[in-house]
């Protein structure tokens, strides 16, 4: 779009006159859909294009601007089911700065300094500065410290009483603290932090449900919920930073009286305020703020999109007074926008470590959240059939903080006619059925969102994590085998399988990052001494998706043999005591991957021996077979890893929890709720002594 066309330089009366009401009609659609509906249609960053273009376009032809234009009106409407309420004093908004630069802070500091007739001369003007939220502005009504009423903005002369939903919220007091005037509006905003959003969209999906497209519309939705229970559910947040209706209070009639003593009070009365506010002196004092918030703005919590500057002086603010509906003593200094629309050019699917595969949209580049972003996470295919993504769709992308840029939402009224009728993404179709990176099976276990890759010892996308995971101190304890090592060997390429591992010379590692010659040495040590592993420790090791310790302690005990276990059906996994269907099914499947079989013939080509357990059935005639112990406290000689050990080599189990199932609970010093729990049930307490002789006991077989 040309500056003339965005001026309306240039413009016959006729054409602008004609573009002005295409303006109108859309932005009006557009503030339906995102106030009233909580479903917007385009980003942050659209809507306020066309506002400025028609902001601009009614200051070079005053004539155009109408009343019913979205330029003359705080944006908003009453929700049908709403009781109305008439605010006692407007809820007005005030004037965005959208000059993202220092400029924008230097502008504010003169036309303030030029309203109160300040020569160039005089000292600078404080400033109460703080961040603009991302959520919905509400107007609490507290009469003599009792809150009565909550409401929303609304049109600025009317919102809706949403009391109901907005007492869900715990930071909210139902009192206030100390002594409150007779009548005290409180305006704030409700939000929701990144990371309960996160978690409750990873929690929709989980549900099969529909996400939500951004904290602020998930916030504002909850409010205008007319079950409270629903608004319950969502994990709503709120700060206050500004005044409505106030009767009886003498702060306000100070004559030094300040926006920032003001906040200071509403904290002091209980209501939550942000901390990340200040006072500073013109203008380079707003510059400053606004770079040092910039910095900050990712590591941020929640959700803003700019910060907010107020002359501090109530005096200086009410000489200042208003204009067009706007505080000429107040302006939001904006920052980039965290949403942009953008097309999808094609649809990739990468392999996480754990064997997770995720579809990735490839991007046309756009800047959103201050970096250009190319690719956008769609999730997994669940997600991508809900929102309906296609290639060459017009996207709403979106960056917030570290969150890992996000497709949120299809503009479907910008879809080409050709894609009307294209098929949903189908991800074992795209890849054939194969992992991209290493060629393995895909599989999606019921119930589950995500298809894995089942290469996980083969495929080159899981292996770092694969060799952590065996070289743990609980699996194969290979100690100095850390992160940064495994990095290194990885890259390098002279690490491709586990087997690998043990090819491995003193030198090789030697002239690697933080590892010197003895290091080496050290490492390459534990490397051959853990060449003869406990058969459960070894089958821990492998990472086989759902095995953890126990269960590797389980079918170790079971089968007895490596050979045993590789030979197995689901069936016979079945008899396994403690392993369900899902278990089962995951251990059939590692083992009937040919790549996984290949990395197991490899280990032990490469001179691993993995221990024979004595079977089940051998190991039944002891007088711990079968029996669950718990261990609690700290026992006098022996820790409580080498108790579980013992315990489960003579037969037993050992919990994390007393139940009545529980056989005994050995308590040492300092032993804690177990204890007590196992006291109440009239469960037996063993000291160490009583369990080195049950040990010693059993081994005698009397």
């Amino acid at each position: 779009m040309t500056s003339d066309l965005f001026t309306g330089a240039g413009l016959a009366d006729a054409q602008a006159a004609a573009r002005a009401q295409t303006l109108r009609a859309e932005l009006h659609r557009y503030a339906h859909a995102y106030y009233v509906l909580d479903a917007p249609l385009v980003p942050d960053a659209e809507y306020d294009r066309l506002y400025q273009e028609l902001e601009a376009l009614e200051s070079r032809h005053p004539e155009l601007r109408t009343p019913d234009s979205p330029t003359q009106r705080v944006i908003g409407a009453v929700l049908d089911g709403f009781a109305e309420v008439r605010h006692a004093v407007p809820m007005l908004s005030i004037r965005t700065e959208t000059d993202t630069t220092a400029a924008g802070a230097q502008a504010f500091d003169a036309r303030v300094r030029k309203e109160l007739g300040l020569s160039v001369e005089a000292a600078a003007l404080a400033y109460a500065v703080e961040l603009k939220f991302d959520g919905l502005a509400i107007n609490l009504r507290y009469e003599h410290g009792v809150l009565v009423q909550a409401a929303t903005r609304g049109d600025g002369e009317m919102g809706e009483d949403v009391t109901h939903n907005i007492r869900t919220i715990g930071q909210i007091p139902l009192r206030l603290i100390g002594n409150a005037p007779e009548v005290l509006e409180v305006r704030g905003e409700v939000y929701i932090r990144r990371d309960d959003f996160e978690t409750m969209n990873e929690r929709q999906r989980a549900a099969g449900d529909k996400t939500f497209v951004n904290p602020r519309n998930a916030a504002a939705g909850a409010v205008r919920q007319l079950d409270s229970r629903i608004a319950a559910q969502r994990p709503l947040s709120f700060f206050a930073y500004g005044l409505g209706e106030v009767r009886g209070w003498p702060l306000l009639e100070e004559a030094e009286a300040t926006h920032s003593g003001v906040i200071d009070a509403l904290a002091a009365f209980g209501l939550p305020v942000n901390a990340d506010r200040d006072v500073v002196q013109g203008a380079d004092g707003l510059v400053a703020f606004h770079a040092r918030i910039a910095a900050a703005r990712d590591g941020l919590p929640f959700d803003i999109d700019g910060v907010v500057y107020k002359v501090n002086r109530l005096a200086d603010q009410r000489r200042l007074g208003f204009v067009s509906r706007e505080p000429r003593w107040a302006v939001a200094h904006k920052y980039p926008a965290q949403e942009q629309m953008t097309t999808v050019l094609d649809i990739d699917v990468q392999v996480g470590r754990t064997g997770k595969l995720t579809p990735v949209a490839k991007l046309a580049p756009v800047f959103v959240g201050g970096v250009t972003v190319s690719n956008a996470t769609l999730h997994n295919e669940d997600e991508t059939r809900r929102k309906d993504v296609r290639v060459g769709d017009t996207v709403i992308v979106r960056r917030a903080g570290d969150v890992i840029p996000e497709v949120v939402d299809v503009v479907r009224e910008r879809r080409p006619a050709e894609l009307q009728s294209a098929e949903p993404f189908d991800l074992y179709k795209r890849l054939g059925g194969v992992c991209p990176v290493c060629g393995s099976h895909i599989a999606r276990e019921e119930g589950e969102a995500d298809w894995r890759c089942t290469g996980g010892l083969f495929c080159a996308a899981q292996r770092k994590q694969a060799l952590l995971h065996y070289a743990q101190r609980r699996a194969m304890d290979i100690e100095g085998l850390g992160d940064k090592i495994v990095e290194q060997l990885v890259d390098s390429q002279q690490v491709r399988t586990l087997a690998d591992l043990y090819a491995l010379r003193a030198e090789d590692l030697a002239a690697l990052d933080r590892m010197g010659e003895k290091s080496a040495v050290k490492l390459v040590a534990a490397i051959a001494a853990s060449k003869a592993p406990a058969l459960n420790r070894f089958l821990f090791g492998l990472g086989i998706r759902h095995v953890g310790e126990q269960t590797a302690k389980d079918l170790a005990r079971h089968f007895g043999s490596l050979e045993a276990v590789m030979g197995a059906t689901e069936e016979q996994f079945l008899q396994v005591p403690d392993v369900g269907p899902v278990v089962a099914q995951s251990l059939a499947a590692f083992f009937a991957e040919a790549h996984n079989r290949e990395v197991i013939a490899a280990l032990l080509a490469a001179g691993l021996a993995p221990s024979h357990t004595a079977p089940a059935a051998a190991a039944s005639s002891s007088g711990f077979a079968g029996k669950t112990f718990v261990l609690t406290g700290t026992l006098p000689s022996m820790s409580r890893e080498d108790a579980q050990a013992r315990i489960e080599a003579a037969g037993g189990k050992v919990s994390g929890s007393v139940s009545k199932k529980t056989y005994a609970v050995v308590a040492g010093a300092e032993a804690g709720s177990k204890l007590t729990k196992a006291q109440e049930l009239g469960i037996p307490v063993w000291d160490e002594a009583a369990l080195v002789a049950a040990l010693a006991q059993d081994a005698q077989g009397t």
